[in-house]
């Protein structure tokens, strides 16, 4: 059993320092799970900590996912049976820089419905999801043989709210459900947020980057009794595209564990291994209004295993400290999965997108622009369509709001971009005698993961005006992507392509003989999104820091590989890419201490 007795934590009535590693199951193909187990277990760690993306589990209300990367369940057997135990996080929320916050996009499809609190239609669409949730987990419990040993109740709550009767419905809802193992909340080191966040009767965690010695105290002013434990040691950090990438000094890092571990206190690293963002599920952070930033495809966070599992000179270190507290034998490690540069990738077809609407999408026709939510979508883009009628001189054309960056096109001549910033953008149009199509494409960037801004609907949110003038009557054209298989792609002309400046998708083959590791060099082109296989990579941007989409090898097949791009800038003189045998995740910016 595993229990709290005073200021420790028990199994099986003996005293248990946990030494834990965050690492996220849906960031990582399932054919790593036990490679990324193995080295977290090799580095002196008897814990692995997991959040729960309800994103992931339930995409649109009342369908659930359990399989593949979404397979919860398998991956806390794997650590089981590597004799970890295992501490899970699950939704609602679990910010984790991820899209929403891992809350599913369709809650906000009802313009009503309010967040991360006793709104009865909210723990209604909660208690849904934890009825196919729990009963997954329940086998997995320690109490029933399995290796979890605790669950949070919720995600550093007290950052956000202070309602304690939403949190008193969610550690009723898990207990109900059979949840039987110890509790637990977690919540920055101050006093407003462990007032917000704490739960009377269940253990209080901490999460910070450093000073623990001033952490741990606040931690006992609010709980003078029970096991100290840092439940997210940042040691690393996480990049804003357009940012600088985030790295922090590894025996700096160290230092401050060192301290918790001399303080007789338990530390869950966060992260240990970060993954990537793959697909639309990265998420953006907002503290000030339209202070807008997306985070970067990779979550490599500076960890002491890298993005591709590798360990860095931080997993060197942190073992060296842990060496000091608990008897380590000697390093073993799986074996390194190979890289391999597979070379350049003629992306020799193309297919615009406005010839493809109908391979991709259906039309939905209303008054007023939809936002996504309201239009049934979750990610992607989203276009919209309308006729402006003319002559009319040279007007400003505003976006009321944008979420988060408009392509405009009028006849489908590119006319420049309106993005979501502090100041709000406008582009002068004119429009000739006889009328335009007006075409706005828009981008979900990400939805926010974190502080008062999460409703964060994506599309175009009010309306659009012409001068002053809202402008009605639109056809509205959801672009999720999720299946590029209908496309008609043709041979492509980059001359042409460059000159009209349209968003196209671009395609090419590359042969595999054996699997590796290898990274997309996204250099010389614009913004878009990678596709192999069917698979999506995630996005790309040339304002950085990272210019290389890491492709773990079990996505690769032997024999042919397929590439799509859908790129919305100019094409390059020559469409290709190259698949290379290192990373590239700062494109030339300095970096930045992480000491968060």
């Amino acid at each position: 059993m595993f229990a709290i007795e005073g200021n420790s934590f028990m199994i099986d009535g003996k005293p248990i320092r946990l030494l834990s590693g965050a690492m996220h199951y849906f960031r990582i193909v399932p054919g790593y799970w036990r490679d990324r187990l193995l080295k977290l277990k090799a580095c002196g760690l008897n814990t692995v900590e997991t959040y729960v993306a309800w994103n992931v589990h339930e995409p649109r209300e009342g369908e659930f996912r359990f399989d593949g990367m979404a397979d919860v369940a398998a991956f806390i057997e794997a650590a089981g049976d590597l004799g970890l135990h295992v501490i899970v996080r699950p939704s609602p929320y679990i910010c984790a820089e991820w899209e929403f916050g891992g809350l599913p996009a369709w809650l906000l499809a009802d313009s009503g419905m309010q967040l991360r609190c006793s709104d009865p239609a909210f723990l209604k669409k909660v208690d849904a999801y934890y009825d196919e949730l729990i009963p997954r987990l329940k086998p997995l419990l320690r109490t029933n043989g399995g290796p979890i040993i605790a669950v949070q109740i919720e995600n550093e709550y007290g950052s956000y709210g202070n309602d304690a009767q939403y949190l008193k419905h969610l550690e009723q809802a898990l207990r109900k459900r059979g949840i039987d193992v110890p509790l637990f909340t977690s919540d920055g080191p101050t006093d407003a947020l462990l007032q917000g966040g704490s739960v009377p009767g269940v253990l209080a965690t901490a999460n910070f980057g450093s000073q623990p010695v001033s952490s741990f105290a606040k931690l006992q002013d609010y709980q003078p009794e029970g096991p100290l434990m840092c439940m997210e040691y940042w040691n690393g950090w996480f990049d804003h595209w357009g940012k600088p990438h985030h790295t922090r000094d590894a025996e700096e890092a160290a230092k401050v564990l060192d301290e918790m571990l001399a303080a007789g206190a338990s530390v869950n690293f966060y992260m240990f291994h970060g993954g990537t963002n793959f697909g639309f599920y990265n998420g953006a952070n907002c503290q000030e209004r339209d202070l807008y930033e997306p985070t970067a495809t990779s979550y490599d966070y500076d960890a002491p295993l890298d993005e591709t599992g590798q360990p860095t000179a931080k997993y060197a270190a942190v073992r060296e400290v842990i060496g000091r507290y608990a008897e380590l034998g000697p390093l073993e490690l799986p074996p390194a999965a190979p890289r391999h540069g597979y070379g350049k990738v003629e992306l020799s077809e193309e297919a615009e997108l406005f010839r493809q609407l109908d391979a991709l999408s259906f039309p939905i026709r209303s008054a007023t622009p939809l936002t996504m939510e309201k239009a049934g979508q979750a990610y992607g883009f989203i276009l919209y369509s309308t006729t402006v009628s003319g002559p009319r001189p040279a007007e400003r054309l505003t976006i009321q709001d944008v979420r988060d960056r408009a392509l405009v096109f009028v006849d489908g001549v590119y006319q420049g971009v309106i993005e979501r910033a502090q100041t709000q953008q406008t582009l002068m149009l004119e429009i000739p005698a006889g009328g335009a199509r007006l075409d706005i494409l828009v981008e979900n960037m990400g939805r926010i993961n974190y502080g008062p801004y999460l409703r964060d609907c994506k599309g175009i949110t009010e309306g659009v005006r012409l001068g002053f003038q809202f402008l009605f009557d639109w056809t509205i054209r959801p672009l999720p992507l999720e299946d590029l298989s209908k496309l008609n792609f043709t041979s492509g002309s980059a001359e042409t392509q460059q000159q009209e400046q349209r968003p196209r998708f671009y395609r090419g083959t590359f042969q595999v003989d054996a699997c590796a590791d290898t990274f997309l060099n996204m250099a010389g082109w614009t913004k878009g999104v990678a596709f192999l296989n069917g698979f999506n990579l995630g996005r790309y941007w040339s304002k950085g820091p990272q210019q290389t989409l890491y492709v773990p090898a079990p996505l690769l097949r032997e024999g042919s590989n397929e590439i799509i791009l859908f790129e919305l800038h100019a094409a390059l003189q020559e469409a290709s890419v190259t698949l290379t045998g290192a990373p590239i995740l700062d494109s030339g910016k300095s970096g930045k201490s992480a000491n968060q």
